[in-house]
């Protein structure tokens, strides 16, 4: 098929020069100079070798030949129109939601404002939030992005971010230290009930992930002295709170609970990190990248550790 010898946008002057009666009237709708409307008559009237509009100082009046051809040129805006909604439909049924996996407790208010912020100027972006402590194989596709917390990344293939230093420290509540004091050092831990993170009878994919303290305290007390053992960290915080006994709890979380107690600093050699892992799919997409660049500085001002 032979290329028309005019330009498509040609037929959106046509009709607002048509409609409005002078190239004045059409420039200021199309936006455009006025010489430049003048112009692009011209050439359509060259390249269909028509006179379309008699000149005078009145205005442009349509031709016989305009009359004639002005239904056609409606109908083809309307096609262009339709197309380009159409192709808008298109482009938003194509678009994947961003699939975010993290522990339940990264899912916050503080979380959910960075999301609204982002969505406020991405609209056409979703996303579909995995709660979960499950580390999912985001190379098989089970997510998009990952917040994981863990001393290093051994995936060489994922693309990966460190957000922040994670700290934890030793915490009670004001109960428990009525009845039993709290403890002021590592070394000071012998007489005390412990919360801890995890067992043994949770080993596997599916287990939560501890913390270096966490680790720590398991190998450094007695079996005797733990008084519960929870499956996440929201379990821990609430057998804490409990009264049951002293546990590891991240610091920019414990914050958030006026109930708690910290006995003292977290310990020396105790630090983790808070990391941002997409997949390297994922990534290539342009709303993924764009939201870890906007994500990133403000889970750091958000989350950042206060110890």
């Amino acid at each position: 098929m032979n290329s028309a010898p005019y330009n498509w946008s040609d037929i959106l002057v046509f009709l607002a020069v048509y409609q409005s009666g002078s190239t004045l009237a059409a420039s200021k709708q199309l936006a455009m100079s006025q010489p430049t409307v003048a112009r692009r008559i011209d050439a359509l009237e060259h390249a269909l070798k028509l006179t379309l509009f008699e000149r005078d100082t009145r205005g442009f009046k349509p031709t016989t030949a305009a009359k004639d051809l002005h239904a056609h040129a409606t109908a083809i805006a309307s096609a262009a129109d339709s197309f380009a909604h159409q192709a808008d439909k298109l482009r938003h049924a194509e678009t994947k939601p961003i699939r975010i996996t993290a522990p339940r407790v990264n899912f916050s208010a503080n979380f959910a404002a960075i999301l609204s912020e982002f969505s406020a100027t991405n609209p056409g972006v979703h996303f579909e939030l995995i709660s979960s402590y499950k580390v999912l194989d985001l190379v098989a596709g089970e997510a998009d992005i990952a917040i994981r917390f863990a001393t290093k990344v051994d995936d060489e293939r994922l693309i990966c971010t460190k957000l922040t230093t994670a700290t934890s420290a030793l915490y009670g509540t004001q109960s428990y230290a009525d009845r039993h004091g709290l403890p002021t050092s590592m070394d000071d831990l012998a007489r005390h009930h412990f919360v801890l993170l995890g067992s043994d009878l949770r080993a596997g994919p599916d287990a939560t992930r501890s913390s270096p303290l966490n680790d720590l305290l398991r190998k450094q007390i007695a079996p005797g002295q733990i008084a519960s053992q929870c499956s996440d960290i929201e379990g821990v915080i609430t057998a804490i709170m409990a009264g049951f006994g002293l546990g590891a709890v991240p610091t920019s979380l414990a914050n958030d609970y006026g109930a708690l107690l910290r006995c003292f600093p977290p310990p020396e050699g105790t630090e983790s990190a808070t990391w941002l892992l997409i997949s390297p799919e994922a990534y290539r997409r342009p709303e993924v990248k764009a939201f870890s660049a906007f994500f990133a500085p403000r889970y750091r001002a958000i989350f950042k550790p206060k110890t």
